[in-house]
């Protein structure tokens, strides 16, 4: 059995592409540092006749999310498709985001991406296949400045997409992101369709690969 290993398993995109994954077949492993919330979605995974559990990590810790890509190859033997979904949701401008802060928001949203990425690379390099995909957003192309450190980590996501690309499709490995431009509520339509997106980027024929999808489109 395939897995998926979600990083930053929120209520809405996450939650819905571990189950549009899980309905293919995977095995889902959920994370995220709010255990309440992961064993919920875990809860609602198994109870749709799913296999799916939860883990506890925090983006904000380089050193676990190393460890938790390690335990998860080691217990159930790779990691097939990585989902990164982790930012740091939250406004912040010149005057009030501390430069502490805008560092901690940037390990967040592009360190512990660029950490799960390396982490998992040998792993697929040695198998020869294998998908990462990245929750992007439109502020990767239209910075707002009432959310700088988000901003700045949007772009980051979509600039390393892109610039390893070419390297990882060498290896048959498939990064892509998706640039969300729309608001995605738990349980939503948006969600079920942007999941729908990560799994079209999954599938697609290696010829048709891309390295970033929009949506809405």
């Amino acid at each position: 059995m395939k897995t998926f290993l979600s990083i930053g398993s929120g209520p809405g995109i996450g939650l819905a592409t571990a189950t549009r994954f899980a309905s293919e077949g995977f095995r889902v492993v959920l994370t995220s540092r709010n255990k309440k919330y992961v064993s919920e979605q875990v809860d609602t995974l198994r109870s749709s006749g799913f296999k799916a559990e939860g883990r506890f990590v925090d983006a904000s810790d380089i050193s676990s999310i190393v460890e938790l890509i390690r335990s998860v190859e080691s217990e159930m033997g790779s990691v097939d498709v990585l989902h990164f979904n982790s930012a740091a949701l939250h406004d912040g401008t010149l005057d009030n985001q501390s430069i502490d802060g805008l560092i901690q928001d940037l390990t967040i949203n592009i360190g512990a991406g660029y950490a799960a990425i390396k982490a998992v690379f040998p792993g697929m390099a040695e198998r020869g296949e294998g998908s990462i995909l990245l929750t992007g957003g439109i502020f990767a192309t239209h910075p707002n400045p009432d959310y700088i450190s988000l901003s700045i980590g949007k772009a980051g996501l979509r600039n390393m997409t892109h610039g390893l690309f070419d390297t990882l499709k060498e290896k048959n490995i498939h990064i892509s992101t998706v640039t969300v431009g729309a608001l995605v509520a738990a349980g939503s339509t948006e969600s079920k369709d942007v999941a729908q997106v990560f799994w079209d980027l999954h599938a697609q024929p290696k010829d048709k690969w891309s390295a970033e999808e929009n949506y809405p489109s």
